[in-house]
Formats: structure tokens, C-alpha cells, sequence
């Protein structure tokens, strides 16, 4: 069998790609990829072959000047794609979002080719909107997914996460003993955070020093900030690994004790399964503020769900940090009651039943 994978170019479309991926090429499927450039210098350690990029472009009301050739290049895309399915032939095309997605699955559903879409936030995405009613099924990374069209097809199934995240997921956190060292991971998502990395810094700095002194920090520092950040650490004396991006992230989210983070589907999703207490601060542009509603899979009071503290980036003050640090990382019960909570959000299963699902859409189609 031959699957045709379709994503945007950033970690939150690639990484659940490269989960279903890694699944279905251990079955013995043939996968290839389509993605724009930037998508595909990033697509490294997906199993594709081949990896095919297209033309594509972001069409934002935002930017009406750039839409006619925003325009031009998504229809260039979509002859490349047609030519693409068919001399391929791929028995079912996957979309997981974003702009680079459009052309293949514009192709897949013109040529009568059965189309999967995933959607890795709690709402469904522009791309991802536009063909949801042909898709056989349109599976998600959360139990909400709001924008869907009237007649789509839906299955809440969670993101699927790649093998070495889940590997690292297998062991019981543990809260810091009393009086003993706390790891403290801060991430910003996929390209960094200025605001998370430069305020958690500040917070930080205020604790009382029996606290402070006490803390291993693994941060997402972007390179602007670097110098300013690291060396508030080290006149402090706190151990503190900062850098812009971490080949390694599972490692470090096995080891936390607590984690400060933005709420992307995929971050949101890796801290359920690590069963990680949290601090989460959603992007405040991000489309249909999407990041909020991932958030409160973590922080629901219908499910008695307390696993994160949830600050919008209004509230994120080095003051507001600072005591929710004080008041959570002294507290060991809060710490395994919120690891706990986090569990039960977690879907560990998604990319076994996103696999299924495009097994089933191939028999029925």
C-alpha cells in the first residue's frame, strides 16, 4: 500500500506525520511526502521516500497584498501535486495543516483519491477546513474541535507522537524530595519565545534563595537572548542549559519535575503523556486562538482536571511567575495530583488509531 503525507513546514504538522509514518512504514507501507521547502529541510527523520516539495503560500486577510500571488503559487502547487498523484498513485492521502498541505489534498480530491485529514489543535485549521466534508474522516488531537463543517466526519483520536517521545514516556514521575534538586524546563515552541525565556529568567531571579538554589534549568533561549539570559543564571549560580532548540527535548521532559511552556498541540500533548505539571502560556496571535483551547485539555473543571496553571501572555509578569513557582514547586502533593491529571488527558494510543483510520478510509473507498 502507498500513503501520500501532506504537512506544513513547522513541528506541529511534521511531528505527527512523522509518527504515522514511522507506524505505517513498519507494516510494510510505501510513504512519500509533500511539503513546501522549508518543510522539507526539517523532514530529516520522517521514513519517506520520496520527499516532494511544492509551491504553496499563506493566505491571510492579514495580508491582502500578498494574496494574488499567494493565489498563483497554491494553483502552480496543485498541478504539481496532480502530476505527482498521478504518476505515484498513492492509495490514500494524509493532510496534517498547513499551506504546503492544500496542493496534494486539492489534487487527491479532484482525482478521486481517498484523503484523512488530522487536525492537531482543538480547532480545525484553515487548510484543513476547506476539505474536511470530502474526507473520509477527519481525526483529532483533541475531544473539542471547533470550526468543523456541518456534515464532516470527525473522531477524536489525539496527536500522535514520534516513537522516541513515547519511549521516554515510560517511566513514574516523581515529585523533588524535600530540600532536593528541581528540574525546570522552559520551551517556547517550535521557534522559541522571547517572553517565556526572558520573564521565567526574571521570576527566577526573585525566589527566595533556598528555593533558587535548588533548581536545574533546561531553557529554550532564543539566540537575541542568549547572552542576557545565560548570564542572569550564572551570577546567580543556578545550572542552567540554555539554548535555542533541543535535538533531544524527550530526554529533558523525562527529567523534568515541572515545565513551563507555550500550549501547541504537540507540546500540550507530550506534557499529558509525561504526566508533567505545568505552567502554560498560550500564543496570543495564534489563529483562532487556538492555543488557549488546547490549554484547557490540561485545566478542565468539568473532568476535575488540574494539571497546568494556564496565564495569558497579559498576566505572564515576572511577579505572577514567580509566586505560582513558589507556590507549586514547594508543594509535592499539588505535583503528583497534577502529573496524575495530566496522565488521564493524555491519548497514548493516536498514532495506532490514526493508522487504523487510514487503513479503513483505503478498504471503504
Amino acid at each position: 500500500m502507498k500513503a501520500l503525507l501532506a504537512a506544513g513546514g513547522t513541528g506541529g504538522h511534521m511531528f505527527p506525520a512523522q509518527a504515522l509514518a514511522e507506524q505505517l512504514s513498519q507494516e510494510g507501507w510505501q510513504i512519500a511526502m509533500v511539503t513546501d521547502m522549508r518543510g522539507k529541510k526539517h523532514a530529516g527523520r520522517i521514513p519517506a521516500d520520496p520527499i516532494f516539495d511544492v509551491q504553496a503560500a499563506s493566505i491571510s486577510p492579514r495580508k491582502p497584498h500578498k494574496i494574488p500571488s499567494g493565489i498563483i503559487k497554491l494553483i502552480r502547487g496543485v498541478g504539481q501535486a496532480k502530476d505527482f498523484i498521478k504518476d505515484w498513485q498513492p492509495d490514500v492521502v494524509i493532510g496534517f495543516g498547513g499551506y504546503p498541505a492544500f496542493p496534494a489534498l486539492r489534487a487527491a480530491q479532484s482525482l478521486g483519491v481517498p484523503t484523512v485529514l488530522h487536525e492537531q489543535n482543538a480547532v480545525l485549521g484553515r487548510v484543513n477546513r476547506v476539505f474536511a466534508k470530502k474526507a473520509m474522516i477527519v481525526a483529532s488531537g483533541f475531544d473539542v474541535l471547533q470550526r468543523l463543517p456541518n456534515g464532516a466526519k470527525w473522531e477524536a483520536i489525539g496527536n500522535p507522537l514520534r516513537a522516541v517521545v513515547t519511549d521516554a514516556a515510560e517511566r513514574d514521575y516523581r515529585p523533588p524530595e524535600t530540600e532536593g534538586a528541581i528540574n525546570l524546563l522552559v520551551v517556547g515552541g517550535s521557534l522559541g519565545s522571547s517572553i517565556v525565556s526572558t520573564v521565567t529568567a526574571k521570576a527566577v531571579m526573585a525566589l527566595p534563595p533556598a528555593l533558587r538554589s535548588r533548581l536545574n534549568i533546561v531553557q529554550q533561549t532564543r539566540a537575541a537572548d542568549m547572552d542576557s539570559v545565560s548570564r542572569q543564571y550564572e551570577e546567580a549560580g543556578i545550572t542552567a542549559n540554555c539554548a535555542p532548540f533541543f535535538d533531544n527535548i524527550e530526554t529533558h521532559l523525562a527529567r523534568a519535575h515541572f515545565i513551563i511552556a507555550r500550549a501547541g498541540a504537540s507540546s500540550v500533548s507530550e506534557i499529558a503523556l509525561m504526566g508533567l505539571p505545568s505552567l502554560l502560556v498560550p500564543l496570543a496571535i495564534a489563529m483562532d486562538d487556538h492555543q488557549r483551547i488546547n490549554a484547557h485539555s490540561l485545566n478542565c473543571a468539568q473532568k476535575k482536571r488540574n494539571a497546568a496553571d494556564i496565564l495569558p501572555e497579559s498576566e505572564f509578569t515576572p511577579e505572577t511567575v514567580k509566586n505560582i513557582l513558589w507556590e507549586r514547586l514547594n508543594d509535592s502533593t499539588y505535583l503528583a495530583a497534577a502529573s496524575k491529571a495530566a496522565r488521564a488527558a493524555a491519548k497514548p494510543d493516536a498514532t495506532n488509531r490514526l493508522a487504523d483510520l487510514v487503513k479503513s478510509a483505503v478498504r471503504t473507498a
